[in-house]
């Protein structure tokens, strides 16, 4: 190997903005392969017609991966391999059940893994990787669906497959037009494109999401319930209304909540009395020894429901500038209460 050139920051620059410009310019092919403009004309009616070769197998791919009665299994090798594993990933977290076999292991056993109910996407820009063509006959023993994703629409894999979408790019952003680029990020941008369009024809909402992504920020928010995170029982402070001063603030500092409910006889909740109201006691020089509950407490508290989403209790929370609500059951009887704290650990807020 010849010894490396000085660095020249100036040519790097250059190479990367032609890298992002070939890219994208694959993408927009991509794109007006899929969706050609609808001008009028001899030309435009000729790339509507042109188009309507690659329109009409993704959409068949898409109705194909709906029907799927067993699961999507993506296969590729080297960086359509890496490629086809992140394409896989997307599906499963977006509503289709997908995973993810090496061609190289699937001739040496996880072949096992694929039924003939199961939908096999395979990856392949040239689409005459040996190890993908050496499992065509097994792949048609299996009976599975095959959709080919590759450039080379005459290749060995396309020729097999039943349903073939081109990922051709006219130019890799490699300049020795070697290394796999853009022909990579069509691959990505294709199978990106199948999920969109699988989760939106699933009805596929922000709920599902979050349910396959339950240790996320967005899993978090729609899945974490404020009887999930409430204090409970003896843990929540409250008092009678004409409980005495001194009970009223042993129950709240014993507590450690900065605040204490008071409660009817049925439990329901009709005032509070924070630590701030302590103060702003303490401040005006009030005669506190012959106060209940009732005659320091604020009526009407903010309450929410223990099935409401914590998210849902730390808006309350902010709209009315507050840092505790109580929580109350469908007779409205108190039986939890929560703190910004709370919805801190949990990363809610």
């Amino acid at each position: 190997m010849a010894a490396a050139p000085a660095f020249d920051a100036a040519r790097a620059l250059a190479l990367a903005a032609r890298t992002f410009e070939i890219e994208a310019r694959g993408l927009l092919a991509l794109a007006a392969r899929l969706a050609p403009g609808a001008d009028g004309g001899a030309d435009a009616q000729g790339a509507q017609r042109a188009a309507g070769g690659e329109r009409e197998p993704f959409a068949r791919a898409v109705a194909a991966l709906l029907g799927c009665r067993g699961r999507v299994v993506v296969m590729g090798i080297g960086k359509s391999g890496h490629i086809g594993r992140k394409v896989a990933a997307t599906l499963a977290s977006t509503g289709t059940p997908a995973f993810f076999v090496h061609p190289a292991e699937a001739l040496h056993g996880d072949l096992g893994m694929v039924q003939p109910a199961d939908l096999v996407l395979a990856l392949s820009n040239s689409g005459e990787s040996d190890e993908l063509i050496a499992l065509l006959p097994a792949l048609r023993r299996v009976g599975v669906t095959l959709v080919a994703l590759t450039g080379a629409r005459a290749s060995t894999l396309a020729q097999h497959a039943d349903i073939v979408l081109s990922s051709a790019v006219d130019e890799e952003a490699c300049p020795l037009n070697l290394a796999p680029t853009a022909s990579t990020t069509a691959q990505l941008a294709l199978g990106d494109a199948l999920a969109v369009a699988l989760l939106d024809a699933r009805g596929f909402k922000e709920e599902d999401f979050a349910r396959s992504h339950p240790g996320g920020a967005l899993g978090r928010k729609l899945l974490m319930h404020v009887a999930d995170l409430m204090r409970r029982g003896d843990a929540v402070p409250r008092v009678a209304p004409m409980a005495p001063f001194g009970e009223l603030l042993r129950e709240m500092t014993g507590k450690g909540l900065g605040f204490t409910a008071v409660v009817d006889e049925a439990g329901r909740p009709i005032g509070i009395f924070t630590d701030g109201d302590l103060r702003r006691l303490i401040e005006r020089g009030a005669e506190l020894r012959g106060l209940a509950a009732a005659d320091v407490m604020h009526r009407g508290p903010r309450v929410v429901r223990a099935e409401a989403l914590a998210v849902d209790a730390a808006a309350v929370m902010e709209e009315h500038r507050i840092t505790s609500v109580l929580v109350v059951d469908e007779d409205a009887r108190l039986v939890g209460a929560l703190n910004s704290n709370d919805l801190m650990r949990a990363k809610v807020i």
